[in-house]
């Protein structure tokens, strides 16, 4: 009763008051701070990884390197053929525009399809490529003023500019749906756990304020580590899910203590009799997500560098909630309570009781029973099955999101299929870079002009080639066009072709050259192999840690083996639900997606991190209930049993809670987040329906009371006869 958990909360017991305002203070300056400091976005170069990487980073210092484009198309509006003088007219006035704009690099010539119907004209932006979306508002603007001038003629832009401005729209919209379908169903799942609106609004509203909380933070964060854009929607999916969830263990536990007190105890009591108790398996867990989500880091990736502060702010500003505020809270409704209470006894009426949270219910009885009747059937069969959805990983195929998966529900996309239709020896650019000594120069320019012969006479390149040198004659580019779209299988051969064939038989005959190729097709190339590259470190470190955090918390290591061995078990068989699903094209309908025939490349680490840190919250809190039956002395059995059932009911809402902030994200249109949300919602729903409830106590039946091994405190206890004799009486569901 003197641990950290129960300190903070006796003081925010005695002092609730100053615990609340301290809290919306500390809510308010997190966000005043992080206003004043604003957002630190990640830059180009923060993205850059392997060859393409390099590439880039060589252009860059050379000032070769490719700038960002808008593409406007001007066709007829009628949908006829082209007025050839008015759209050079239109064009003409586009052009002189765009020049006068400080935010142009330079604009093309015009140039005409092959069918005569479009004239397109590009124009490239000065400036870093990830802030040109920034600056597309300006180009855009100047193409509707054509527009209006030119009546006859339809003037589109595209570009991955506008994309991206599109893509951030459409996300902003889509969160806006996934908060208006979460919120509701959450507040009804809290409705229906407490019966109270108040005691329902008080996990809502410290989630809420939790997460205004952490976005105020991350943007102080981003400034050590930069925010990849995604930031904000990982604390909104992850904060309001674990905040709702601490609150929630935290609330469950006050009001068994207090129904079991039968109002012989204080608020302040029971409050610290809940923080002595899930008060610190809300602490274990809370450092559990942040220690398991913190390897993201040694992935090397500012995207999931990202996550991971995002996840790690949200969960801690959520645990210091539950600490802090939320005693608070319940000692000043606790009060309310009891003098509606006394008021109602001097009135003679009969004083409302807090219902316990005993027994489990008839539900969670008949889903123990095959556990506690036949505990080696049980985890055979549990096994077996989440084996047979771990099966399709074999055919788990990953690839790099690319510009091609975005919704055609974006405009710019729509206009982006047009210009490849059209255009189609503008659809993918590799660019290759050298860098060698000056005097080499000449002899560098001849081995790429060797190559752009090469690629002229194969078929997966268009035969345009453009090669340019640095001031310092240490650089030179030279840029291919290949007429397939960036994530065909073709686009993916020319590239092999130039890095296995063309490039080591021609530069990579100069001695001392630096050469490479970048582009968007080597950016998808690179990026999943950069990710495998890391993938054996990152899931090493999860597995240690999640083992260490384990044992810390049971001092058992059998339970932190058999804790990895779950995690690993619930992660594989979602994941192989989700190559079930997005790999094939039956669910396209139901989910509301076309199927790219793999997964994104961010998505199967994401998940095994994240999963492995929010499979702690069900492990710390259903174990503590059971190990805290064997400490006072219940058989290992029984305490089993006990402890799942006496936290089946808030197993339950917490994974209901989670499970629909999770599915939100399967409304969204963006792939990945969308593959993300339905991933983790199906990790969720097997980890607390499947294994804690079938195959976490099935192995521990089993293993009975070396499930403790090598604790001595457990196995003191059940020695104990006075202890067994005078502890609790428990229900067995046989």
């Amino acid at each position: 009763m003197n641990s950290f958990s129960v300190r903070v909360a006796r003081w925010s017991a005695r002092h609730p008051w100053r615990a609340i305002a301290g809290w919306l203070v500390f809510v308010a300056l997190c966000l005043g701070v992080g206003s004043a400091v604003g957002t630190n976005s990640a830059k180009t170069a923060d993205y850059r990884v392997g060859e393409a990487g390099r590439a880039e980073a060589l252009a860059a210092e050379a000032r070769l390197e490719r700038r960002a484009a808008e593409q406007v198309l001007i066709s007829s509006r009628s949908g006829g053929a082209l007025d050839q003088g008015a759209a050079r007219a239109a064009a003409k006035d586009l052009s002189e525009r765009m020049r006068r704009l400080p935010e142009v690099a330079g604009v093309a010539d015009p140039l005409l399809s092959e069918d005569r119907r479009i004239l397109m004209v590009e124009v490239a932006l000065k400036g870093e490529e990830r802030d040109a979306k920034d600056k597309v508002d300006a180009l855009v603007a100047q193409t509707s003023a054509v527009r209006k001038g030119h009546p006859g003629l339809l003037l589109e832009e595209t570009g991955s500019p506008s994309v991206s401005k599109g893509v951030d729209r459409q996300r902003s919209d889509d969160l806006a749906l996934s908060e208006a379908i979460t919120l509701p169903v959450t507040l009804l799942t809290l409705l229906v756990v407490f019966g109270s609106v108040t005691m329902a609004g008080v996990p809502l509203l410290l989630a809420l304020s939790s997460i205004a909380a952490a976005v105020g933070l991350s943007m102080v964060v981003s400034h050590v580590s930069p925010d990849a854009g995604i930031g904000t929607n990982v604390i909104l999916m992850i904060g309001l899910a674990v905040g709702v969830d601490y609150t929630l263990f935290y609330l469950k536990r006050e009001r068994e203590e207090r129904a079991r007190s039968g109002g012989r105890l204080s608020s302040e009591a029971l409050v610290e009799l809940a923080a002595a108790t899930s008060g610190r398996a809300v602490v274990v867990s809370g450092m559990a997500v942040v220690a398991s989500t913190a390897t993201l880091y040694l992935a090397s990736d500012v995207i999931f560098s990202s996550l991971a502060t995002g996840t790690i702010v949200v969960v801690l500003v959520a645990v210091a909630s539950s600490l802090t505020a939320l005693p608070a809270l319940l000692v000043k409704l606790g009060r309310r309570a009891e003098r509606r209470a006394r008021r109602r006894a001097e009135r003679g009426k009969p004083v409302r009781r807090v219902r316990g949270e005993r027994g489990g219910g008839r539900v969670w009885s008949a889903l123990l029973r095959p556990a506690a009747r036949h505990p080696l059937a049980t985890l055979c069969v549990s096994v077996l099955a989440l084996l047979a959805l771990v099966v399709p990983l074999a055919g788990l195929k990953i690839t790099e999101m690319s510009r091609d998966t975005h919704s055609r529900d974006i405009p710019a996309m729509r206009v982006y299929d047009r210009l490849n239709e059209a255009f189609p020896e503008q659809r993918v650019t590799h660019q290759v870079v050298v860098r060698a000594d000056a005097a080499r120069s000449a002899e560098v320019v001849a081995a790429l002009r060797e190559v752009a012969g090469r690629a002229e006479d194969d078929r997966l390149f268009t035969g345009a080639s453009r090669i340019r040198t640095s001031a310092d004659d240490r650089t030179s580019t030279l840029e291919l066009k290949v007429p397939y779209l960036g994530n065909s299988e073709e686009a993916y051969d020319s590239l092999d072709r130039l890095r296995d064939d063309f490039l080591p038989a021609t530069v990579g005959r100069i001695g001392g050259a630096e050469y490479g190729v970048s582009g968007d097709v080597a950016r998808y190339a690179d990026y999943p192999a950069h990710q495998n590259g890391k993938l054996p470190l990152v899931l090493g470190a999860l597995l240690l840690v999640t083992f260490a955090m384990t044992v810390y918390a049971f001092r058992s290591v059998v339970l932190g083996l058999l804790g990895v061995v779950l995690n690993l078990l619930s992660a594989a068989a979602a994941l192989g639900l989700l190559v079930l699903v997005f790999q094939g094209t039956w669910a396209e309908g139901l989910l509301d997606f076309d199927s790219t025939g793999s997964v994104g490349s961010r998505v199967p680490l994401f998940l095994f991190v994240i999963l492995f840190g929010l499979s702690m919250d069900y492990q710390v809190f259903v174990v503590s209930r059971i190990r805290e039956a064997a400490l006072a002395g219940v058989p290992t059995r029984q305490a089993v049993l006990d402890g799942i059932r006496s936290s089946a009911s808030v197993v339950t809402s917490a994974a209901v809670v989670m499970t629909t902030v999770f599915a939100s994200f399967v409304f969204l249109h963006i792939i990945e987040m969308k593959q993300i949300g339905f991933v983790l919602a199906a990790a969720v729903l097997i980890d607390a329906f499947v294994v804690r409830v079938m195959i976490l106590p099935a192995a521990m039946l089993l293993l009975g009371e070396s499930s403790w091994w090598p604790s001595r405190a457990v196995r003191r206890a059940l020695a104990v006869p006075e202890k067994r004799s005078s502890s609790r009486p428990a229900v067995d569901v046989r």
